[in-house]
């Protein structure tokens, strides 16, 4: 999949302290293309690896008015947004000079779950039944006739943060009290006192990874996730691939990936889709996101000829791409942070790093930083990554790691 063409240059938007920045870095390098950074923050630290623009992100036109001087002085071959954040504004900066893009209206449904599901529902695609709820408002009035189990979410938030299962109305009151103070941090006023309510659909979750080409939509992976999400909160731990999900099904999900991609006018760039398998074998839309999948996870995927930052910034100068994935079984484990606490330290990572089939555990958090768990928290301990010839070993080594960890913290006294 490797294309070199020293004369031509990327646009990354990121905020600057995105963790997809030097995989993106590294990615256009490899490719032989010159990157900028339009970040935000003139203390933003990106221009020490990168040629750098500092912009606004509250005022979208300063921002393109930006990219258009930018561009003057040397035409950018494609732009690309790190996140859900940024993804709108560069499809935005894109359409206006006329690079490979998706429609800005598709960027947003992407990141904001209403707008996502209205528009699926009016394309006939299968998504829980859901509504709108306003915190402003008396909420025991607003949550007459709602189904038990229901799911209450935050509109735009990422790793399960605010998602909690509510089993009944007293459940229901409480879940919608504990969202104020996580719904204080969202972008907008709207964001901050409104949440999605939506049916709980019972079965087994996967994550689809794929990219678009001139609408068309190719498949990667789909990844199992063997940890049963029934609530109340729903933090991802294991991904597994391949699938052994069976190829009529596997079609099935891709063939409804496709039709909500159409539904949001989604043409080109990576996809990132999280669905739900009924008893029935129904599949149902949690999510589709026009990015590459979250965290440190799209390194499973990597192989010497494959790279998900490559194919992202590859498609989005308008290149054709190619992904051969090897056929060895990989996982990874996101390390859930189970206890509040300040972090003290790991214990057991010697032993777990010599569990058979493991390739490698990268804890994130440094010592000292404070673990939030779900529902308020959105962060991850690490990462534990596995490799073998079937999902079995690969799922089996990675709990056989986990167990051997200890996670030491230490109380966090607040002065009143």
């Amino acid at each position: 999949m490797k294309h070199h063409d020293n004369n031509k240059r990327l646009l990354l938007i990121s905020h600057h302290n995105s963790y997809r920045i030097a995989p993106y870095i590294k990615a256009a390098k490899n490719l032989g293309l010159e990157v900028t950074i339009a970040s935000q923050g003139k203390h933003s630290l990106v221009t020490e690896v990168a040629d750098g623009i500092h912009v606004n992100f509250d005022d979208p036109d300063s921002v393109l008015n930006e990219i258009l001087k930018e561009n003057a002085n040397k035409p950018f071959s494609g732009i690309l947004g790190s996140d859900d954040q940024t993804v709108a504004l560069a499809a935005l900066a894109a359409k206006t000079l006329h690079l490979p893009h998706n429609p800005p209206v598709a960027a947003q449904y992407s990141h904001r779950k209403d707008l996502a599901r209205a528009q699926l529902s009016l394309a006939g695609c299968h998504v829980p039944i859901h509504c709108l709820l306003d915190l402003a408002l008396p909420i025991k009035q607003q949550s007459a006739g709602l189904p038990w189990p229901c799911v209450i979410k935050p509109l735009n938030m990422s790793a399960s943060r605010g998602v909690i299962r509510c089993d009944n109305e007293d459940e229901f009151l409480i879940a919608c009290e504990r969202l104020r103070s996580i719904l204080a941090t969202a972008q907008s006023e709207f964001e901050q006192t409104h949440v999605l309510i939506e049916d709980y659909i019972d079965g087994v979750e996967i994550a689809f990874e794929g990219y678009l080409q001139a609408g068309f939509l190719n498949c990667i992976t789909i990844f199992d996730k063997p940890d049963p999400l029934i609530g109340p909160y729903f933090e991802e731990t294991i991904y597994v691939t391949p699938t052994s999900l069976s190829p009529d099904l596997q079609q099935n999900i891709k063939q409804v990936i496709e039709k909500a991609c159409e539904a949001y006018g989604l043409v080109t760039g990576a996809i990132h889709a999280e669905c739900r398998i009924d008893k029935n074998n129904k599949v149902w839309i949690l999510e589709i996101a026009s990015r590459t999948i979250g965290g440190d996870c799209a390194r499973i995927l990597d192989n010497e000829n494959f790279n998900l930052e490559e194919l992202a910034v590859l498609l989005s100068i308008g290149q054709q791409v190619e992904v051969n994935m090897p056929e060895q079984a990989r996982a990874v484990m996101m390390i859930p942070v189970k206890q509040k606490g300040l972090l003290k330290r790991v214990e057991g990572l010697l032993e777990a790093n010599k569990i058979k089939h493991i390739d490698n555990i990268d804890i994130i958090i440094s010592e000292g930083h404070e673990l939030v768990p779900l529902p308020e928290g959105n962060q991850y301990l690490g990462y534990i990554f596995a490799s073998a010839r079937s999902p079995e070993q690969v799922t089996s080594a990675i709990r056989e790691a986990y167990a051997l960890l200890r996670f030491v913290t230490a109380p966090i006294f607040k002065i009143t």
